[in-house]
């Protein structure tokens, strides 16, 4: 346990404004995903232990592209068993996530977690991104598929009248050398190193990626 906790002080230090039910909703992920992962493999055995630096805070470097404003609706499209969802979901309370992914096993994973820790700002749908036609500010995804192929899917489900910062758009995490998938893009798409805002070493190639659509 005391590993654990100690794992999970990684957020506060770079979120240190967290509230106390955000802080209970965090730390209840270890336990929540370690059970569940057991069972239905949502992430790589080995590296469950790594579950705050690599999988939570990960999804929580969205927030160095964006900080969602009160309202905003996001999809994350290919959420697996809710990355970057559900960590999103917890940092910005009055945003509506809409969590979307193919595998079915998966979704239920997400549904028990989301549950377990009372977020009422979750929705879920087992289906293809083809098939989902609501709309939202943006869509965020974790390494999914290469950014053309998921602009092409998601520029359907982009509402038109924007609230946030940034036009509405698509916000992706990705690693390693992007410049080919930026391509298309290159003059509307910002990337942010990950590694400028995190220290550890599994961030040394992670990057967030935006495209307005």
């Amino acid at each position: 346990m005391e590993q654990h906790t100690e794992k999970f002080s990684i957020l506060t230090s770079y979120f240190p404004d967290l509230t106390d039910r955000q802080k209970e909703q965090y730390a209840a992920l270890y336990e929540l995903y370690t059970d569940w992962n057991a069972k239905i493999n949502v992430i790589s055995r080995k590296d469950i232990e790594n579950l705050y630096p690599h999988h939570v805070l990960h999804s929580l470097g969205i927030a160095d592209m964006l900080r969602f404003k009160p309202g905003s609706s996001v999809m994350d499209l290919g959420t697996g068993g809710g990355f970057p969802g559900i960590p999103l979901a917890i940092l910005f309370p009055e945003t509506h996530f809409h969590l979307v992914d193919s595998i079915g096993k998966k979704i239920k994973v997400g549904q028990a977690v989301a549950e377990a820790i009372g977020l009422e700002n979750v929705s879920f749908r087992h289906c293809r991104g083809e098939e989902e036609k609501q709309l939202f500010d943006f869509v965020v995804s974790r390494a999914v598929m290469p950014l053309a192929d998921l602009a092409k899917i998601v520029r359907k489900n982009i509402k038109k009248k924007q609230i946030n910062a940034l036009p509405n758009g698509l916000i992706c995490l990705k690693g390693g050398e992007l410049a080919h998938e930026i391509l298309p893009f290159r003059n509307q798409a910002i990337s942010i190193d990950l590694k400028g805002h995190f220290k550890e070493a599994f961030f040394e190639t992670k990057k967030v990626v935006y495209v307005p659509l």
